[in-house]
């Protein structure tokens, strides 16, 4: 299926959906191979990095397979590597619907999903009876009814029945959608949480997650706690809460909001409704957070060490925004809003 067909056809037809049904209609059809795509994974530019083979390096980022429904599709699409989660101890809903929503003109998303899964336990048995052929990474969060000073011991637990599986680890501590989760990027939470990680298993890759609304003292501490724990990674960005880098929104004002439909199948091209849904709580992600993404990712590259691993994702669409990517210093990168507006073509067309 190429780039053109999707976006012409496909897209315009899955975006009358409901984001979240929509993408929920996607996954079914990917996990039951009813989407056609390659045989074998796609060897591009292939590189090894910490003792793993990776044909090519753009990944799938946490947050399309949660469940690792479709681990054994991925490859199909080109992808090089996959990312799953985020997963959490406990099983849990998430937030309250709608909490995902779209802004085609922006060519963004915002979702508020609030890591909904189906918990550590039931993934660690699913991917038992997977055989993916690219690296897969697993994406790890804290649960919601975990408090902030057990957060440790919540990863910890999902750690320890998912360590087998895995070809890195992500601790997830920047999403904004679980109540107080960012604060634990501060240095002490995470040195306590990777050191609990570490006495579960000190040999399997370790990243930390980050935020790209992080002031700049605050990435060199995160830095610097990755150094000190010996980890092998970050990842840059997660989503952000900031709407400055959307031209022309302003505030709702409450009779917009009365007299307008808050569900999430807003199309975003009416002025009033695009200004409603980008004002909507979540995190954004999609071409407005290339430019923050790579602010963030260059950083880390211009004051991290040659052996530490970075990779870029947020906001990229283009073969120019994968180059920038690894012109900012990525080793590797993902995509997440980029393949749902481009579509299953999209990597081997940046590759290519």
């Amino acid at each position: 299926m190429s780039v053109d067909l999707y976006a012409s056809i496909l897209r315009p037809v899955a975006f009358r959906l409901d984001p979240e049904k929509a993408h929920n209609l996607a996954m079914s059809l990917i996990q039951k191979g009813l989407i056609p795509g390659r045989s074998t994974p796609l060897e591009k530019d292939p590189v090894d990095l910490f003792g793993v083979h990776f044909p090519n390096r753009i990944g799938l980022a946490a947050g399309l397979d949660k469940n690792a429904v479709a681990l054994d599709q991925w490859h199909k699409f080109g992808f090089g590597y996959v990312e799953i989660g985020t997963i959490t101890w406990h099983a849990q809903p998430g937030n309250d619907k709608p909490r995902m929503f779209r802004l085609p003109s922006d060519k963004a998303l915002i979702n508020r999903m609030g890591f909904n899964n189906h918990g550590a336990i039931a993934v660690a048995e699913r991917l038992s009876n997977s055989a993916s052929r690219i690296p897969v990474g697993i994406n790890l969060g804290k649960s919601k009814i975990t408090p902030l000073e057990e957060a440790h011991d919540d990863y910890k637990k999902s750690y320890e029945v998912l360590q087998s599986f895995g070809d890195y680890f992500v601790v997830n501590v920047s999403s904004p959608n679980t109540p107080g989760l960012r604060s634990l990027q501060d240095a002490d939470s995470l040195r306590r949480i990777f050191q609990t990680l570490r006495e579960v298993n000190d040999k399997r890759p370790l990243f930390v997650k980050v935020a790209p609304d992080l002031e700049d003292e605050a990435i060199n501490d995160v830095l610097k706690v990755a150094v000190e724990a010996n980890l092998t990674g970050i990842i840059a960005t997660n989503t952000t809460i900031s709407r400055d880098m959307l031209p022309g929104l302003a505030a709702p004002t409450s009779r917009h909001i009365s007299n307008s439909l808050l569900g999430g199948g807003l199309s975003g091209t009416n002025g009033i409704n695009r200004n409603i849904t980008a004002n909507q709580q979540g995190g954004l992600s999609g071409a407005p957070l290339l430019q923050r993404s790579n602010e963030v990712l260059a950083r880390l590259k211009s004051n991290a060490p040659d052996n530490l691993i970075l990779i870029g994702v947020g906001g990229i669409f283009t073969a120019e925004d994968y180059k920038s990517k690894r012109e900012n210093g990525a080793d590797l990168v993902q995509l997440y809003t980029g393949w749902i507006y481009g579509g299953p073509a999209l990597v081997p067309k940046l590759l290519n």
